[in-house]
């Protein structure tokens, strides 16, 4: 489903600013044509304040369609126009490249990011990421450490941004799914089941900058 006019577009603007960068915005659709969308300039809710824009940013935005599905989408700014209200142009997706996702879920981009996971005292280990999400991660094992369905471990990952900055990201996940691999080792689907709303911005602002790089690839 493409994005309508009169639709809410939920909006993270690319910064190497990390409180900019973490911070939601959100704008409504006045104009759509093949080629470019026109909204209001977007506003901060939590601040009350409007979001000054220009032509380059990047942006990660999503709009809800019927069912409760969340629609994902990068795109730029290409302009601006005057109309009873100022408003920012922005690049039309190609609806092949819009990701869709049900109510609650967070988007997923693959990535191979150093995990620390300790069951115990006795247990712990490193391991590598093959994908993270504002909801949990997925990550590979050697094929020989015991582990459970619905065990509960404590957690951080290692999360490197484009401006160099670093983040040790603390969160206790559950594991939902084990699946053993031809290699002899095994890859565990893990939700977060505790994890701060700060901690979660930053997981979910990695996810973004990753998105930016695979559309500039």
């Amino acid at each position: 489903m493409k994005p309508k006019v009169n639709q809410i577009l939920y909006l993270q603007i690319s910064s190497t600013d990390e409180e900019e960068a973490m911070q939601q915005f959100k704008s409504r659709i006045a104009e759509v044509t093949d080629e470019y969308i026109s909204m209001e300039v977007p506003l901060n809710e939590k601040t009350g304040k409007f979001k000054k824009l220009y032509v380059g940013d990047d942006l990660a935005a999503y709009y809800m369609s019927d069912g409760g599905v969340k629609n994902h989408f990068i795109s730029s700014v290409i302009g601006f126009k005057e109309d009873v209200i100022r408003l920012v142009v922005i690049k039309n997706p190609d609806p092949e490249t819009i990701s869709k996702e049900q109510r609650r879920s967070f988007l997923r981009v693959p990535a191979e990011l150093e995990l620390a996971v300790k069951f115990s005292e006795q247990l712990q280990f490193l391991a590598f990421t093959e994908d993270v999400g504002g909801g949990g991660v997925s990550f590979v094992c050697d094929g020989y450490i015991p582990l459970s369905l619905n065990g509960t471990v404590s957690c951080w990952i290692l999360v490197h941004y484009k401006n160099g900055s670093i983040e040790h990201i603390p969160f206790k996940g559950e594991m939902v799914r084990i699946k053993p691999l031809e290699t002899g080792k095994q890859l565990v689907m893990m939700r977060f089941t505790e994890i701060g709303d700060r901690d979660r911005q930053k997981v979910i602002r990695f996810c973004f900058e990753r998105q930016l790089d695979f559309r500039k690839r």
